[in-house]
């Protein structure tokens, strides 16, 4: 039988603490941000998932989700609420309320947010080449992605070179008006 996890609270939200079952919401789940980058739900605690990444992200208008990268696994990503911009293989493509993306392996990619007011998007991604820089791939370099702030001058697979111009992350609660009421 599998053990329930502990979910400890923090002056930053709930954190789930070792290996087991539980159940997390996410306006109770310590949150991440920092000026101009999305707000980022943590769902994983500690420790991590070892096959999955998973993560819900709210996006103002105009901020993307990360900089326009490739990783050596999948993602994907669902649009739950609002609209954005996906950036993908250098080319645009609108993202509305329920829209699917699937980025094979290597696929070039970022989404930003648009519209005239915040986007949610749960992001899930595989596993198998995760390490400390972008999971096995790289930042690269794309003029499309570039307009919309989300690129790198030049290619990298270290994000603390991708990320430089931008403040760390700091945990948070949840803040209101980052998931909708209904």
């Amino acid at each position: 039988m599998v053990p329930e996890a502990r979910v400890e609270q923090t002056e930053n939200g709930l954190v789930p603490k070792g290996d087991g079952w539980y159940v997390l919401n996410a306006r109770e789940a310590t949150w991440w941000h920092a000026d101009g980058r999305p707000a980022v739900a943590e769902f994983e605690g500690e420790p991590g998932f070892p096959q999955i990444g998973i993560n819900l992200t709210s996006l103002d208008p105009g901020v993307a989700m990360a900089m326009y990268h490739w990783e050596a696994d999948q993602e994907d990503f669902l649009v739950l609420a609002g609209e954005a911009v996906l950036i993908v293989e250098g080319e645009e493509r609108p993202l509305r309320q329920w829209d699917f993306v699937h980025c094979p392996p290597e696929t070039n990619h970022v989404i930003v947010g648009a519209g005239d007011g915040p986007c949610l998007v749960l992001a899930i991604g595989a596993r198998e080449h995760i390490d400390e820089h972008c999971n096995g791939g790289a930042y690269v370099v794309d003029e499309v992605a570039l307009r919309h702030g989300a690129g790198v001058d030049a290619e990298t697979s270290d994000a603390a070179i991708a990320y430089a111009r931008y403040p760390d992350a700091e945990p948070m609660r949840y803040r209101d008006g980052s998931l909708p009421e209904r």
